[in-house]
């Protein structure tokens, strides 16, 4: 096994947009923002080094529309179309800025101890979730399907619970008790019904129904260690559940139905499993759980440990890729046989940071023809009620409510979303 050094340019943060099609990297010197849409090209969509130090940034599908917060100015959020090289708007916070999430009706900023909720299409503030439990590391998740978007957050700074919001009807969904520690990953399924969480151990991961709270799965990704997870994430198609680590191993978990263990006592296996599930009615609850949790579906052996990494589940050219990114600066493609699992086989690195082995995306790359626009496509019907009749909202933004407003300012005017011009193309891959 080997370490990797560290990349050249200082990468800070790495991300993948909604629908896992582009890849984001922050770096001390600005960020860099890849289409992912080729295994042997790495198409290097757009660079900018206007800001420095930037250890957030967050695009919108495959739009022009990215937000980039910065080391030097922490507590300010600044919106940009990339492609016209403008800043839509940008809002200060009382607090530093720890995480962002969107999808095509909410913008949530999340603080230590705070959460702002804004309507991406004009970016007014619609509520405020404040006094909400420490949250160092702006633990977050935003569903990206905008029918729902359900925001999931720690309810506890001690305890492994988990807040559902519904950030459409700006309500309380429910409250999960995932974990007995304190929360290190949570993660929603592409169409918002299912949550995955990993606590500070790191050695059980759960997935829970959405809005139901109910216990789905229960999966083990190891007993001899803690560790401190880096990624969590779903497969595009719901089928898979991946997980990456401080260690050299990711495990890929596979979501299915489970069998009824009783009707395979035809086989002497079946029969076993019959034994062992009556065993465990009388073992201690902890020795119980143990016997019930399912194993990795697939792994990976990365060649290096020690590195921040982000990794994610997608079809390019129609087959099932693992895509892991790694601070270092490089960028990881494996195979994934989804009939058996297995070890799954390294086809691809990139770099990450090195723009002359990076393809850059010109009007013939993926992401030049865009036949939906950015308003066309937040404007897309859903059973989200009016702002009149959406609990909570006030035109004011708040202000009735006593709520603390962030300080912001827009470039041209109030962003209009129905004006061409001002918005962004986005492609017609998403949700």
């Amino acid at each position: 096994m080997e370490t990797e050094p560290g990349g050249v340019g200082g990468t800070v943060c790495l991300s993948y947009n909604q629908d896992c099609t582009s890849l984001a990297i922050g770096m001390r010197t600005g960020y860099r923002l890849f289409s992912l849409s080729s295994v042997e090209h790495l198409d290097l969509v757009h660079e900018s080094f206007d800001l420095p130090d930037v250890y957030i940034v967050e695009r919108l599908f495959s739009s022009s529309l990215v937000v980039v917060v910065s080391h030097s100015k922490p507590r300010q959020m600044n919106v940009f179309h990339f492609k016209k090289g403008t800043e839509i708007c940008n809002y200060n916070y009382s607090a530093n800025i720890l995480s962002i999430r969107l999808n095509r009706q909410r913008l949530v900023v999340c603080l230590e101890e705070a959460i702002y909720i804004h309507n991406i299409k004009d970016m007014k503030l619609l509520k405020t979730l404040l006094d909400t439990p420490r949250n160092g590391s702006g633990l977050c998740a935003l569903s990206i399907n905008h029918s729902n978007s359900f925001l999931a957050y720690p309810g506890s700074s001690s305890t492994g619970e988990i807040v559902v919001y519904d950030a459409n009807m700006l309500k309380t969904e429910c409250s999960i008790p995932a974990h007995d520690s304190p929360l290190a990953a949570i993660a929603f399924s592409p169409t918002g019904t299912k949550l995955a969480s990993a606590s500070e151990k790191g050695t059980v991961i759960r997935v829970f129904s959405i809005p139901e709270g109910q216990k789905l799965y229960e999966f083990r990704r190891g007993m001899k260690r803690y560790v401190s997870i880096n990624s969590l994430v779903f497969s595009t198609d719901c089928q898979f559940l991946c997980v990456s680590s401080n260690t050299e191993t990711v495990h890929i978990f596979r979501l299915e139905v489970p069998l009824e263990r009783l009707e395979e006592a035809s086989s002497w296996s079946g029969y076993m499993g019959k034994m062992f599930m009556v065993a465990s009615n009388y073992l201690p609850a902890q020795v119980s759980d143990m016997m019930n949790q399912d194993r990795a579906f697939a792994t990976v052996r990365l060649g290096f440990s020690g590195h921040k990494n982000t990794c994610t589940l997608v079809t390019i050219h129609k087959l099932p890729r693992l895509l892991v990114a790694s601070s270092s600066g490089h960028l990881y493609i494996y195979n994934v046989d989804p009939q058996d699992g297995g070890e799954c086989v390294l086809i691809k690195k990139h770099s990450l940071l090195d723009s002359s082995k990076s393809e850059k995306g010109g009007e013939g790359s993926a992401e030049s023809s865009a036949p939906t626009s950015y308003a066309a496509t937040v404007a897309r019907p859903s059973n989200v009620p009016s702002s009149s009749t959406v609990t909570g909202y006030s035109e004011d933004g708040g202000a009735l409510r006593g709520e603390l407003l962030p300080e912001h300012e827009f470039a041209v005017g109030p962003v209009q979303l129905d004006d061409e011009r001002e918005f962004p193309p986005v492609s017609i891959q998403g949700p």
